[in-house]
């Protein structure tokens, strides 16, 4: 019995002393902690509940040439519920109320919200969701809804907000202009001019700001920690002129409606600066109507058919193998080529004909001849020429995503006999509607090629940053005898050529009609189902270009029409007609000094206030909102303008004759 109680001693004795040594050693760990290590732990400690956020800068606004919104960025609000965080009480006392209010706002019961959020709270869902998409105003009623009002931490309130890009003018443009488009992936791209310039000049400087954990996910910034303030992208001025870019759309979109087509396109070009002033392009939906679907102008290459007939023209004309009088035998409207027909639209052809009386009727048989005869024992004298006019190259246009020309030589896998007769009506090869657009410009602008221009400033409020110049390509395709000649051609194509259902005596245009085959490798199987590609290229007025235009339909119904005079003319002269007679110039405007009592009056009052403080906020509600943004970015401080919604103003978050702040942000809401 002695021996056993001694090993118990033994026992008790070894964890006594085991733990005294290891109470010893937290001792020893404290002492450490406490004047050794200190330092050590506590930045431990800050690390692990304080870290960086991102602040996104405000991405730049896009302008149009006169200083109209086309793209801004503005406030999204998501809206959810932490159905735990409420008291049993609270959660009791405010559900209805919160259910009603919800009720009114949907349209539907209250019951029906009372019965979702009470299974939110029993499932112990935090993250409930109430309402996403809301603008700024939404968001603000929201937060005055019952229990949403008590805030995170009483009322489970949570909220994320989010920028999203807008178009003031809705889908006019939208392509070029350029939006927000995600992929399989999940990555966000903007094609068109938001993209393109989105890195250089739009997106801005992130900034950096040190924010720490206060529990339940919350984070509170904490002021003057490694903080970095975001430098907000610029703005960029484009090219486009509102009002032919809304005279071009609707134009286009009224002949896809008409003729049913598959899609098309319209670009309307400054003839002495190569600045795009319009580029519309629509694609049908399954629902038959149409929508900004992709930037045909700039991205698809296609065969382009008669309007091709142009530039084999003025290549033989050049060259001097062929006069405008020259004769050229175009039999009875068919004609052999290596084994293959070349057929002429007009049944039973137009016989002996001159060079230029062969363009101003598309005969595909005179062009053919005149090409072949004079260049196929050295196609490439006549490629060459090509080349040098830069038909075989992009035009390096800064929007992304140009389509790559093609123009077969000898020995490519797409060159045969015919390749060099094909080529000369428009057929094997490929070029973008812009691509041959420019072309047909260097027609109006005497010999001179530019490259096509969508921006014309970029600005961080009103001081300039860059401006974009003129970029000549080739400084003179040719000479001003064969200048002189197509032009008169062309000009005779639109009065009494295959134009000449477009024809004005009070107006005058010059251009060159396209009609021509599309998927028809299967010759057999189009034949049953024919599709044609349908187009216009030229300028306007045709003595003194202002403007050059092409239209381009693809696959109208064949039911209705396809010919380019018929589906694309009439869409050109559209454009051409209304530039000139629907936009008054400037020296037809009589007076702009029409004065009101309560306008003068309200101007008076605020210009006084003004000139005391200089950071007065006016009154901008009823302002258009493009005209409200403009005023706002102009004042004496440093603003940031957010807009929700488009055309007039609304409500604006800081009322009139307030003192502003640097930096200090104004949301606009407008309808």
């Amino acid at each position: 019995m002695a021996t056993t109680n001694k090993n118990i001693l033994t026992r008790l004795y070894f964890v006594a002393g085991c733990m005294f040594v290891f109470g010893i050693a937290v001792f020893c760990k404290l002492v450490s902690i406490q004047f050794i290590d200190g330092d050590k732990y506590i930045k431990l400690a800050e690390e692990r509940v304080v870290k960086d956020f991102v602040i996104e800068p405000n991405r730049g606004n896009v302008y149009s040439v006169h200083g109209n919104l086309l793209a801004t960025s503005v406030p999204k609000y998501e809206i959810r519920l932490d159905a735990v965080t409420p008291s049993a009480s609270t959660f009791e006392k405010y559900l209805k109320p919160l259910s009603d209010s919800l009720a009114s706002y949907y349209g539907n019961t209250s019951s029906y919200h009372q019965k979702a959020i009470r299974k939110a709270r029993a499932n112990r869902h935090r993250y409930f969701f109430l309402a996403k998409n809301l603008g700024y105003s939404d968001y603000l009623r929201f937060r005055s809804f019952p229990l949403l009002r008590l805030g995170a931490f009483k009322g489970g309130l949570i909220v994320e907000q989010t920028v999203k890009r807008e178009h003031p003018m809705g889908g006019i443009a939208e392509r070029t202009i350029g939006y927000e488009r995600t992929d399989s992936k999940g990555n966000v791209t903007r094609p068109g001019l938001d993209g393109a310039y989105g890195l250089q000049y739009l997106r801005g400087v992130a900034g950096r700001r040190a924010k720490q954990q206060i529990g339940k996910g919350q984070w509170k910034p904490i002021l003057d920690y490694n903080q970095v303030e975001p430098k907000d992208g610029y703005d960029i001025y484009t090219t486009i002129d509102v009002n032919i870019q809304d005279i071009a759309h609707h134009a286009l979109l009224k002949q896809l409606e008409i003729y049913k087509a598959e899609h098309g396109c319209v670009v309307v070009m400054d003839v002495k600066t190569g600045e795009i002033r319009a580029i519309s392009n629509l694609g049908v939906t399954r629902r038959g109507t149409y929508y900004e679907k992709l930037n045909y102008a700039v991205g698809e290459s296609h065969e382009p058919g008669s309007t091709f007939k142009v530039m084999a023209m003025m290549a033989a004309l050049e060259d001097r193998v062929i006069d405008t009088s020259t004769i050229v035998d175009t039999k009875q409207g068919k004609k052999r080529f290596y084994g293959r027909y070349i057929s002429d639209s007009h049944r039973g052809g137009y016989g002996k004909i001159s060079a230029a009386r062969a363009l101003e009727v598309s005969s595909n048989i005179g062009l053919a001849s005149i090409i072949d005869d004079n260049y196929s024992k050295d196609p490439e004298i006549f490629l060459n020429k090509l080349s040098d006019w830069k038909l075989d190259k992009k035009l390096g246009v800064s929007i992304i995503g140009e389509g790559t020309p093609v123009i077969p030589k000898p020995g490519d896998e797409i060159w045969s006999r015919n390749a060099l007769p094909s080529i000369a009506y428009g057929y094997n090869l490929k070029l973008t509607p812009l691509q041959t657009l420019a072309f047909y410009n260097a027609i109006a602008n005497n010999g001179e090629l530019i490259r096509p221009r969508f921006l014309n400033t970029v600005k961080a409020f009103d001081e300039s940053i860059e401006t974009f110049e003129k970029e000549v390509l080739v400084s003179k395709i040719c000479s001003d005898e064969t200048l002189s000649k197509i032009r008169e051609i062309l000009k005779n194509i639109v009065v009494r050529g295959t134009g000449k259902r477009m024809y004005s005596k009070t107006f005058s245009m010059a251009g060159k009609t396209g009609t021509a085959r599309t998927d028809y490798s299967n010759y057999e199987l189009w034949k049953k189902d024919k599709k044609y590609v349908s187009s216009f290229a030229g300028y306007f007025p045709a003595d003194n270009p202002k403007y050059s235009c092409i239209v381009v339909i693809h696959k109208p119904s064949t039911q209705v029409g396809f010919y380019g005079a018929d589906v694309s003319g009439p869409v050109f002269k559209s454009i051409a007609q209304k530039i000139y007679t629907d936009t008054p110039l400037v020296d037809e405007v009589n007076t702009l000094e029409v004065k009101n009592a309560l306008v003068e009056d309200d101007f008076e009052s605020y210009f006084k206030t003004a000139q005391t403080f200089k950071t007065i906020m006016p009154n901008v509600v009823g302002m258009p909102a493009m005209d409200a943004i403009a005023l706002l970015e102009n004042m004496q401080i440093d603003l940031r303008v957010e807009l929700d919604g488009s055309g007039v103003v609304k409500n604006q978050s800081v009322n009139k004759n307030q003192k502003l702040k640097k930096n200090q942000t104004i949301i606009l809401q407008a309808s």
